[in-house]
């Protein structure tokens, strides 16, 4: 695979500046805008440069805004933090974008737009903007407009509030562009993207006594065609289809997807890594693919027995989950993404190491995100770890060496090109990928 790197040093720079950690990263439906969230509640979206430019398109930062500050929930003496847990686009209607960004309990919806043109020649307006007496109005002129230097202005136009009482953890726009989901630990909320005051609650599995709870919603997704459908995840590692036009609240879900436990390899550890921590639909809508803490898998939606591929991501940590249960790695979540032909699926890992898995010839790859690598227009070499006591090849990177605090949680794939984004700590990596035959 050889991978581009676009405008790395400056890239990088710019978010080196930004002490806190990336918290989600989000491609818009076109693949023009990027937009990341982080620790810290601020949200930078980067703009791809039209190929016309001499920077042929690279990813420069477009605008950077505060979405959320942290606030204090004085009946509950709870603090809420500032991070931004996801980000969701919506489609471009008009000449401005819209997005939508999530703390644990808040959601808002911005929109980002442009202004090149200032109007000039008030009549009862100074050039500053202060009101003139009225006296010394002697004429009337026509105010016109002039030209500007660009200026990209993002301004908040709804905050959805007080639905959530546990952390949100998704957000999912509908297919029909006027509503969107809000699932947090143990429900999940409908809203109009155009109502503030009220959602209506689709999904509830908290019971009557919280000492029955047997798990809770980690991840939920939309249809990307049928506006009744959507799916979400749970810490059993099951996943749930549901039919809106079933019912109004759908606790009784239409198809129930899970693997089989072999009894065999159950451990202790067994429920923590099986846990999904991110569901996506295919572009297609046929198929869902999912990830837990060890593993990928892509399941049919007809076909809900067993997964339709498994693939393991680093299988070589079997061997050390208790120390990773002591540092509590064992708890991250991973995400995953498709590439725009569903042809090709990637998840992150530990050492700042990502994985590329091609659905259709079976190979797989495992690829680092560093600033050594990270030169324009160089080429990735394949990286390989070796399980601890197995045969060591020259390159290859024993499990014992890994560091566990550089890991690959957030990733984001081109809607339609091979241009992925690689969230490493407080650094964004953005690779533009052109195939050969290591995948193929």
């Amino acid at each position: 695979i050889l991978l581009v790197f676009h405008d790395t040093e400056r890239v990088m720079w710019i978010l080196s500046q930004i002490s806190d950690i990336i918290s989600t990263v989000e491609f818009n439906h076109t693949g023009e805008l990027l937009a990341t969230g982080d620790k810290g509640g601020r949200v930078v979206i980067f703009q791809r440069e039209p190929e016309v430019s001499i920077l042929q398109g690279e990813y420069n930062v477009y605008s950077t805004f505060q979405s959320h500050e942290p606030e204090f929930d004085y009946l509950k003496s709870l603090e809420i933090e500032e991070k931004i847990n996801k980000i969701r686009w919506l489609p471009q209607q008009n000449a401005a974008h819209f997005l939508l960004s999530t703390n644990d309990k808040t959601i808002k919806l911005w929109k980002v737009s442009e202004r090149d043109k200032r109007p000039e020649g008030y009549n009862l307006k100074d050039e500053e903007g202060r009101i003139k007496d009225i006296s010394t109005v002697t004429s009337l002129q026509v105010p016109v407009l002039k030209p500007m230097d660009l200026m990209v202005e993002v301004s908040p136009r709804r905050v959805f509030a007080n639905a959530h009482t546990y952390h949100v953890n998704s957000i999912s726009v509908n297919s029909d562009y006027e509503t969107y989901m809000s699932a947090d630990d143990l429900r999940i909320n409908l809203w109009h993207l155009d109502i503030t005051d009220r959602s209506f609650n689709i999904v509830d599995i908290k019971p009557a006594n919280m000492e029955d709870l047997t798990e809770v919603i980690t991840a939920a997704e939309f249809h990307p065609y049928h506006c009744n459908l959507f799916v979400y995840s749970s810490s059993k590692g099951t996943l749930r289809l549901c039919d809106m036009r079933e019912a109004a609240l759908c606790d009784k879900h239409s198809k129930l997807f899970e693997e089989p436990e072999d009894p065999s390899a159950r451990s202790f550890f067994s429920e923590i890594i099986s846990s999904v921590s991110d569901v996506k639909f295919s572009h297609s809508g046929r198929y869902l693919l999912t990830r837990d803490y060890l593993t990928a898998k892509v399941w049919d939606l007809n076909m809900e027995s067993k997964p339709l591929e498994t693939y393991q991501v680093h299988d070589y940590l079997r061997s050390k989950l208790c120390s990773l249960y002591e540092n509590d790695c064992i708890f991250d979540k991973f995400e995953c993404a498709w590439n725009g032909s569903d042809s090709v699926i990637m998840t992150g890992a530990y050492n700042n190491f990502f994985r590329m898995f091609d659905r259709n010839t079976k190979r797989d790859v495992t690829l680092e995100a560093s600033r050594e690598s990270s030169k324009p227009r160089a080429v990735l070499k394949p990286r390989r770890v070796c399980a601890a006591g197995g045969k060591r090849r020259k390159d290859d990177i024993s499990v014992d060496s890994l560091d566990f605090t550089k890991k690959i949680l957030h990733t984001a794939w081109h809607p339609t090109e091979n241009i992925i984004a690689i969230a490493a700590t407080n650094n964004l990596y953005i690779f533009q990928d052109k195939l050969n035959s290591e995948m193929h």
